[in-house]
This record gives C-alpha cells, sequence and structure tokens, in this order.
C-alpha cells in the first residue's frame, strides 16, 4: 500500500485555504460558540450557570465523552425557536466557508429539543432555511442528517422518525450519536432496516471508544454506509482489511479525540496509519465550539504532530 506523501508545515495552511473541502462529521449544536449561547439566552430569557462568556469556555475541561455531553447538553438548552435554529447553523456555515469548505453533511439531535418541547418542525426548518441560504450567498451546498440519541430506547427514535416523515424530502440520511460505552448499535437495528426502507442513507458513530465490535455491528447489522470516527478499527486488522475493501469512508475528528482523552495526545493519533493502511479516513471537527478547531485547525494541528510534514 502507498505511504501517505508529506506535507510541509509551511505549505499546508496556503492548501488548505484554496482546497475545497467537504465536512462529514459536525454536530451543529457542537458549533454554538459561547457567545451565541450567552446572545440565544439572552433573547430566550434562559439561565445559564455561568456568569461570563469566558467561565462558560473554561468548563470546556472534558475527560471523556460523556463529560463532554453533558454541557453539550446543557448549552443546547437555549434553541428554542426556528430563528435560533437558522442563527446557529449560519455561523457554522459563514466558518466553514471561511475554510473553504463547499460541501457539509450536518447531524442534528432532535431528540434533545423534542423533549424540551421544541417541535421538529422549528429545527427543521431552521436548519433547512440556513443550509438553503447558505446555498444562494455562500455556494455551500448542506445536506442534515437526523442523529437518534443512543443513549435512549429504540422506541424513541421510532417515535422521533415518525415526527420526521413530513419533512423527509429535508432529511438525506440518519446518524447514530450519543454515549456509545454500553449502547451498541444493534439496539438500534430495528429502526435502522426502517428507515432504509424509506430511501435514507446510513450512518452511525462507532469505534470512537466503543470497540471494534460496534464497527462490525454497525456495518453488518445496521448495514451503514458510512462509520463515524472508526479510530478503533486499528485493534482489529480482519476490520483493517474490511473497512479498505469495501471502501467505507470514516469520518476522523482528530481534535475531538484529543479533547475526549481518546488518544493522550494528538502526536499519538491513528489517522496516518489509518490512511497508510489504505482506509478512507477523512477529516472533520465534530463540535468545533467545544473542541477548539475547524476543519483547517484540525488538519494543520494533527498533520504537524503526527509528522504528516516534510
Amino acid at each position: 500500500m502507498n505511504a501517505v506523501r508529506p506535507v510541509s508545515p509551511e505549505r499546508l495552511p496556503d492548501l488548505l485555504r484554496l482546497m475545497p473541502k467537504a465536512e462529514l462529521h459536525i454536530h451543529i449544536e457542537g458549533s454554538l460558540e459561547p457567545e451565541l449561547i450567552f446572545a440565544l439566552a439572552q433573547r430566550n430569557g434562559v439561565a445559564l450557570p455561568y456568569a461570563s462568556v469566558d467561565e462558560l469556555r473554561s468548563a470546556y475541561a472534558f475527560t471523556n465523552l460523556q463529560s463532554f455531553l453533558d454541557i453539550y447538553y446543557a448549552g443546547a438548552s437555549v434553541l428554542i425557536t426556528e430563528q435560533d435554529f437558522y442563527d446557529m447553523t449560519r455561523a457554522y456555515l459563514l466558518r466553514a466557508a471561511q475554510d473553504n469548505v463547499i460541501h457539509t453533511e450536518i447531524f442534528f439531535d432532535p431528540q434533545t429539543h423534542t423533549a424540551r418541547g421544541v417541535a421538529i418542525q422549528t429545527v427543521i426548518q431552521g436548519l433547512h432555511r440556513a443550509c438553503t441560504d447558505a446555498q444562494a450567498e455562500l455556494g455551500i451546498s448542506a445536506a442534515l442528517i437526523l442523529c437518534f440519541l443512543r443513549h435512549l430506547p429504540e422506541e424513541d427514535a421510532f417515535e422521533t422518525l415518525e415526527q420526521a416523515l413530513p419533512y423527509r424530502d429535508l432529511i438525506v440520511g440518519v446518524g447514530l450519536d450519543s454515549g456509545e460505552l454500553g449502547n451498541p448499535p444493534e439496539n438500534f437495528a430495528r429502526v435502522f432496516a426502517r428507515c432504509r426502507e424509506l430511501g435514507l442513507h446510513l450512518v452511525a458513530h462507532a469505534g470512537e471508544e466503543g470497540p471494534p465490535a460496534y464497527i462490525w455491528t454497525a456495518l453488518d447489522l445496521l448495514r451503514v454506509e458510512r462509520i463515524d470516527h472508526g479510530v478503533q478499527a486499528i485493534k482489529d486488522p480482519a476490520l483493517m482489511q474490511r473497512l479498505s475493501t469495501d471502501r467505507i469512508a470514516l469520518t476522523v475528528c482528530p481534535l475531538s479525540n484529543l479533547k475526549l482523552c481518546v488518544f493522550p495526545d494528538l502526536a499519538q493519533h491513528n489517522l496516518r496509519q489509518l490512511l497508510d493502511a489504505g482506509l478512507a479516513a477523512t477529516v472533520n471537527s465534530d463540535d468545533p465550539a467545544y473542541f477548539g478547531g475547524y476543519i483547517n485547525d484540525n488538519f494543520t494541528q494533527t498533520f504537524a504532530a503526527t509528522g504528516m510534514d516534510a
């Protein structure tokens, strides 16, 4: 297999600015910057347990996925109106345009909002309107992927799917996210089968903190087309061969993996090994407001730390 050709650190920033990119792993709720959280909280009269933007940002000290999710869901509580969802999405798309992203596939978590009494119509229409405007004004194509929260029962996922069906034409696919450990993909086999019958594309978070077995199950039982994260595949040679042979893309998020302590430091990230093994591994930002970097930041920091330079 061909090794990845290194790129010099001096050349990389200019290359990234010029290079059109697709971002395939971005949670829109994870793009909520502290400044916007405070602005929306003020607009909607939502009390926050932080006195300032700086105090909120200083709380972004995560030790694992669950500790991140706790503050992630708290931040989402300021999203109430269609305009809130529009403003959040537009802010991300404007930032993505600065990184020369020309296509993005946006995850959203409707259960996070419907559980608070926000109608799914409010969520989807706000997101869709921002995506439509970005296409016209910025030249960015954006697709929406509805994610089921895996820490909730499959029955909740079915209910969410039914609520979303009137907006089927605005959604390209479904995914599976939230706390991975203890919530294996097979718990959602029936709802994914139903989504496949509806003609929706299928993706799933697997192998971020969870074992390679979760990736196998996502591929063979859920029959997903893409694996989100997937870095634990490196522990299973047969799985690595399967991913390479079938050209199953991995949407890797290096700064997220660092922030959530999947790797002790960025120099030990396995992106280069995945690429050298012939896997279709892409670079993405995941939850950039919380993890300290958008897509170009992920490229530059990861290339430098892992020796993917000359």
